[in-house]
């Protein structure tokens, strides 16, 4: 029983995965994480003393691989809830939970909730040290973006060029290939590049 609810976890978390790095090991802990769980559980039963010798071999062992997903945390959890279920006889509560649970988590993958719809990202082009085309540039930002901000600005090619670095909000997805093409066009711009923020990388 915990193997096949585990197994259910682990297939949801498949499909809802939206990071960077998969583990094909982490998808086996669920499964094995529930399984042992329920073991440890049948064996403690109502006896005490395994109960704390069982707690004391746990303090023994040293997890130490991090897991820095607070979602992946929660499958963890989870898994080892649902070993609890199974480990204790409670297989109705097993059951239930592994349902709403995993309906829950299919529910906010693919709806919009708590994800944000706004196109941020980082804009950087070069400016002459002494320009009088800064006006064009606000112009075209004010175009393209709901909202722009200034965050660094900084000397390049020995003084000659000053890089500028803009955190950007754009109107629409669209503008991203036309900010670019409208600064090329402003004759002292250099090298503009405008690098959008995704859910899976921090700027």
């Amino acid at each position: 029983m915990a193997f096949l609810l585990c197994s259910v976890f682990a297939t949801v978390y498949r499909w809802t995965f939206s990071g960077l790095s998969y583990s094909r090991g982490y998808i086996h802990t669920l499964v094995i994480g529930g399984m042992v769980v329920a073991m440890v559980i049948m064996a403690i039963g109502n006896n005490l003393a395994r109960g704390l010798g069982i707690l004391g071999t746990l303090a023994i062992i040293r997890f130490r691989t991090p897991i820095r997903d607070a979602r992946d945390l929660i499958f963890l959890f989870a898994s080892l809830g649902v070993g609890v279920g199974c480990g204790a006889g409670a297989y109705a509560v097993a059951l239930i939970g592994t349902g709403t649970i995993s309906s829950a988590m299919l529910l906010m993958h693919l709806s919009p909730f708590a994800s944000r719809r706004e196109y941020e990202g980082m804009l950087r082009f070069l400016l002459p040290n002494e320009t009088r085309m800064e006006g064009d540039v606000e112009e075209i930002l004010r175009h393209c973006c709901s909202s722009f901000h200034m965050i660094a600005m900084r000397e390049s090619t020995q003084g000659e060029l000053i890089e500028y670095s803009y955190h950007v909000k754009l109107v629409d997805p669209s503008y991203q290939a036309e900010i670019i093409d409208r600064l090329h066009e402003v004759e002292d711009v250099v090298d503009p590049t405008l690098l959008m923020q995704r859910q899976t990388v921090e700027l």
